[in-house]
C-alpha cells in the first residue's frame, strides 16, 4: 500500500473525511454505528405539524386566560409560544445545516443548529423571568378567576403537548435540537396538567392564591429543565467536547493503536448538534498507510460517533508542536 508522503520535519499529514468508506467497511465486517434517528431535515413534517398545533393552542389559551383572568393560563400560553419559536428556530437551523458548503463557508451552516438551541434556551429563560415577576405582583393584587375555564383549556394543552412530544420522541437521543423540542413539549404536558390541578383547587375551594403559585411552579420547572439545555448549547458554541464523547477514552483508544507511541494536540468539537469532528497528532516512528487511516476513521465513528477526522502523523517525536499534551 502507498506510504504517506513525509515533509521536511518528519510529519505525515492525513486529512481523512472518508466516513462513507468507513461505513461500507463497517457494514462488510458486521460493525454497527451509533443510531442517531432520522436527520433533522427528516423532521420537517413534524416541525410543521407541531408548530401549527401549538400556535393554534397558544391563541386559544391566551385568549381564554385573559377572559378568565388566569395568569397560570397566560404563563402556560407564553411558554407554549416560546416553544413555537423554538420549533421554528430548530426547523430553520436544520434546513440551513443541510445546505452545501462554499469556498468561504467550508462547513456550510452546520453550526446553525447549535446557535438555534442556544438562542432558544436564552429566549425561554428571559420569558420566564417576566412571568415570574407578574406572578409575584399577582400575590399583592389578586384577581377573580374562572376555575372551569382553566381546567378545560389546560386539559386541551395536555393532549396537544403530549402529541407533539411524541413526534420528536424517536430522535431525542442523537440531536440537541430534537431533544430540546421533545423535552419542552413533554414538560408542557406536565405543566398544563399542573394548571388543571390549580383550576380544580380554585373551583372547589376558592383558592385564588393557587394561580400565582402554579405560575411560579411552572417558571421554576421550566428554568430547571432549560438550564441544562443552555449549558450544553453554550458548551457546543465554544467548541467544547460534546457530552456524549469522553475525551480521555478517545485519547486512550488512539494511544493504543498499533505503531502509535504518543499522541498530542487532540481536539474534539461539535460541527452541529449531530456531527462531531476531531484533529490529532500521532507519533508513529514507522509511519502509517492508507489502511491504518481507514481503520482509524472507521473506529472513531463506530465507537465514538466522530465522523470528521484529521490526523497528522509524526515519525519523530519533536514534542508538542502546538499545545500541551493530552
Amino acid at each position: 500500500m502507498r506510504q504517506p508522503e513525509q515533509d521536511d520535519h518528519g510529519h505525515d499529514d492525513h486529512h481523512d473525511h472518508g466516513h462513507d468508506h468507513a461505513r461500507e467497511n463497517a457494514a462488510a465486517h458486521g460493525h454497527h454505528h451509533h443510531e442517531h434517528g432520522p436527520p433533522p431535515g427528516g423532521y420537517s413534517g413534524r416541525f410543521a405539524a407541531g408548530i401549527a398545533l401549538n400556535l393554534g393552542f397558544v391563541i386559544i389559551e391566551a385568549s381564554y386566560g385573559y377572559i378568565a383572568g388566569s395568569l397560570a393560563l397566560i404563563a402556560d400560553a407564553g411558554h407554549n409560544f416560546s416553544d413555537v419559536l423554538s420549533l421554528g428556530l430548530a426547523w430553520g437551523a436544520a434546513g440551513l445545516a443541510s445546505s452545501k458548503p462554499s469556498p468561504r463557508r467550508t462547513y456550510g451552516y452546520r453550526r446553525a443548529t447549535i446557535l438555534a438551541s442556544l438562542l432558544s434556551a436564552g429566549m425561554l429563560l428571559l420569558a420566564m423571568g417576566g412571568i415570574a415577576w407578574e406572578a409575584i405582583q399577582r400575590f399583592a393584587t389578586p384577581a377573580p378567576l374562572d376555575g372551569m375555564t382553566m381546567i378545560v383549556i389546560a386539559g386541551i394543552g395536555v393532549v396537544i403537548n403530549t402529541l407533539t412530544a411524541l413526534m420528536f420522541a424517536r430522535g431525542r437521543h442523537g440531536d440537541l435540537n430534537i431533544r430540546a423540542a421533545f423535552l419542552h413539549m413533554a414538560a408542557d404536558a406536565v405543566l398544563s396538567l399542573g394548571v388543571v390541578i390549580g383550576g380544580i383547587g380554585i373551583l372547589m375551594y376558592g383558592w385564588q392564591w393557587l394561580d400565582p403559585v402554579i405560575s411560579l411552579i411552572i417558571v421554576a420547572a421550566i428554568v430547571w429543565g432549560t438550564w441544562d439545555l443552555l449549558r450544553e448549547s453554550l458548551d457546543l458554541a465554544v467548541d467544547a467536547v460534546p457530552r456524549s464523547i469522553e475525551p480521555a477514552a478517545v485519547a486512550a483508544w488512539l494511544g493504543a493503536l498499533p505503531g502509535v507511541t504518543r499522541i498530542h494536540d487532540l481536539h474534539i468539537w461539535a460541527m452541529s448538534t449531530t456531527e462531531s469532528a476531531l484533529t490529532v497528532h500521532l507519533v508513529m516512528p514507522e509511519g502509517g498507510d492508507d489502511q491504518f487511516l481507514h481503520e482509524l476513521t472507521e473506529g472513531l465513528e463506530e465507537h465514538f460517533a466522530i465522523g470528521h477526522t484529521t490526523v497528522q502523523i509524526e515519525r519523530q517525536d519533536a514534542g508538542d508542536g502546538c499545545d500541551r499534551e493530552v
